[in-house]
């Protein structure tokens, strides 16, 4: 099979004069040549057919299959020359200095169909230089988690990386989970992601902390050529463009996620796309009881950073550190400044779009829409209330005749503890949705219903879904992952027999690991 491919980040910017695995300091260098670990049976659990086509690359037939051997770091594909990038952070706000790709493996910039270009990345394929001493795998339980959600997120519309594979690698790999002092031996997966690129915030600090100036600039300029078409990287203010489309991209990107209720879980600046993508899936989680100071990352209990609530200002934050690594190409703070205040105004702008379209109104411009959304908050946090089950419910609420028909009957799926409604909560929800449905009827139901539909879904990769796919997967069976890929396929689309799949977490997945909140490791 004769695959096109591109060599422009290689050719464009520096690499690391060493070449092994030898954890180190890494400077003047963007990436470091490294192939990926060896495994000993790698077998193909998932792919992503859609993607697969777009690349021109065949679903993998047999265990000797070229493609399952590249895509599990047996071979590497000819014409490529694996690396692993060098970057630095903020983590849960401090500085952490060099990072760079610990377990991940970039095989090559790859031209798909329609000549774009993707940069196939393996997680979990070995150590490599930013290791720090690890082995650079990936359990199976984390592995799987980001296909899942790679793919889901695609399906549901908000920007993201994409997976093309996830593979077992018939090798154990030894996690602590809960960082308790007791490790243990799980199975290994490796997942193929694909995106424009893997350039993160991180990656221009940490030229920057160094007084690097002259790799930062070439970070730069290589990041504005060549992803960044709307922007000409010879006009004297192309840093500045790229900066606020940075800043907007970021800002309509949180957008999405609070649409969905997709909380991140670990957004440090190495963990946020100059794409504005959603890149490193690891303690993600869905907002399933509605609690803004809900995160699911078991590192960030104490101080809740990350968030469903304070995603907006944490990625404000991360941006403002970003500005800063871009004061050492100019001297023009003001500017930057501009860009940097560009978020805010996206942000109001993409998130009030973004809630009239959940709520089926026309805009959230009047005063009684605008108290209608602050309400509707201090409803949902009166008694747990399903984010996701709420909205796709309140669009079968009729504004056409208000009155004629209980709104429980339509919203009673999203309640947690339904005889909670024969109550204080009953009474709030029933004025709220009289309020509602004055603004609503500005609409036909039809029109508005429809509309709800494309904003609000019904199926997300809620975390207890996932946890059920992974100890079937665990066990050698992977029925129950190919159904709830396929489902999730879909997420706006009512699909019979698969009612299962919409409905709120259940009780005994409250507090189980893996079902509620997760460790980094996950």
């Amino acid at each position: 099979m004769s695959i096109a491919l591109s060599h422009r980040y290689t050719e464009s910017l520096p690499a690391d004069s060493e070449r092994s695995r030898q954890p180190r300091i890494v400077e003047g260098a963007a990436y470091s040549f490294v192939d990926p670990d060896p495994v000993s049976q790698p077998r193909l659990l998932a792919w992503s057919t859609a993607l697969g086509d777009s690349l021109g690359i065949a679903r993998p037939s047999e265990d000797q299959d070229a493609w399952l051997q590249v895509l599990s770091g047996n071979t590497r594909w000819s014409g490529t020359s694996p690396y692993a990038n060098c970057y630095g952070g903020h983590q849960f706000g401090q500085w952490a200095g060099q990072l760079g790709d610990g377990r991940a493996i970039t095989l090559g910039e790859f031209v798909d169909r329609s000549g774009s270009i993707h940069e196939l990345q393996l997680k979990g394929a070995g150590r490599t230089p930013y290791s720090r001493g690890a082995d650079g795998r990936a359990v199976l339980r984390s592995s799987l988690r980001e296909y899942l959600c790679s793919e889901a997120m695609h399906a549901l519309g908000v920007p993201t990386t994409r997976a093309l594979s996830l593979i077992a690698t018939g090798d154990d790999v030894v996690r602590d989970m809960f960082y308790d002092g007791n490790p243990q031996a799980e199975p290994g997966a490796i997942v193929c992601r694909v995106a424009p690129s893997f350039l993160r915030l991180g990656t221009f600090e940490l030229p920057a902390s160094r007084g690097d100036t002259p790799l930062l600039r070439q970070l730069v300029d290589y990041s504005i050529e060549h992803h960044e078409p709307d922007i000409d990287h010879r006009d004297p203010d192309a840093l500045f463009a790229w900066y606020e489309a940075i800043c907007r991209r970021t800002a309509r990107l949180i957008a999405e996620w609070t649409r969905v209720g997709f909380v991140h879980g670990v957004m440090n600046t190495d963990n946020l796309s100059i794409h504005g993508i959603t890149i490193d899936y690891g303690p993600y989680g869905w907002l399933e009881p509605y609690e803004p100071g809900w995160t699911p990352n078991t590192t960030d209990a104490q101080t809740s950073r990350y968030c469903f609530g304070r995603q907006p200002a944490i990625a404000q934050w991360n941006l403002s550190r970003f500005g800063g690594a871009l004061t050492h190409l100019t001297s023009d703070t003001e500017r930057l400044e501009q860009c940097l205040a560009s978020y805010a105004e996206e942000y109001e702008h993409a998130s009030q779009a973004m809630f009239a379209s959940k709520l089926g109104l026309v805009d959230l411009q009047s005063e009684a829409r605008q108290q209608l959304l602050t309400d509707l908050f201090d409803l949902l946090s009166m008694t747990e209330t399903d984010y996701t089950l709420f909205f796709r419910g309140l669009g079968a609420v009729p504004a056409e005749r208000p009155g004629e028909a209980e709104p429980q009957a339509a919203l009673m799926p999203a309640y947690y503890d339904p005889a909670a409604l024969q109550g204080e909560v009953g009474q709030a929800l029933r004025d709220w949705v009289a309020r509602y449905q004055l603004e609503a009827k500005q609409q036909p139901d039809a029109v508005r219903q429809a509309d709800m539909q494309r904003s609000n879904p019904l199926y997300v990769a809620r975390n207890y879904l996932a946890q059920l796919a992974i100890d079937e997967a665990e066990q050698g069976r992977t029925e129950e992952l190919h159904r709830l890929i396929q489902v999730l396929e879909n997420p706006y689309t009512e699909q019979p027999g698969m009612e299962r799949y919409a409905e709120k977490r259940p009780e005994w997945a409250r507090h189980r690991a893996g079902c509620s909140a997760l460790s980094c490791s996950s």
